[in-house]
């Protein structure tokens, strides 16, 4: 999406667009690893934690690097 239609700048909607996905898929794999647990698969369970830290990471680093860009750091994960 050109920076005319979002008034960012490509890399700057890029970035956004890795950390919303990243938050909201880690928000999803939380029923996940109920549905899982629910199951008595314990081993799906670890994978979907898995999963859920690893997009919690990726959220993470897209946040440093926003704010790397110029953005300001009054929103870091608690």
């Amino acid at each position: 999406m050109p920076a005319g239609q979002t008034g960012f700048d490509d890399v700057t909607f890029d970035l956004i667009s890795v950390q919303y996905h990243s938050l909201k898929a880690g928000h999803d794999y939380g029923q996940y690893v109920r549905d899982a647990e629910n199951a008595g698969q314990d081993d799906i369970a670890a994978f979907f934690r898995e999963v859920m830290e690893q997009d919690s990471a990726r959220a993470t680093r897209a946040h440093e690097l926003l704010v790397q860009l110029g953005g300001t750091d009054n929103t870091s994960p608690q």
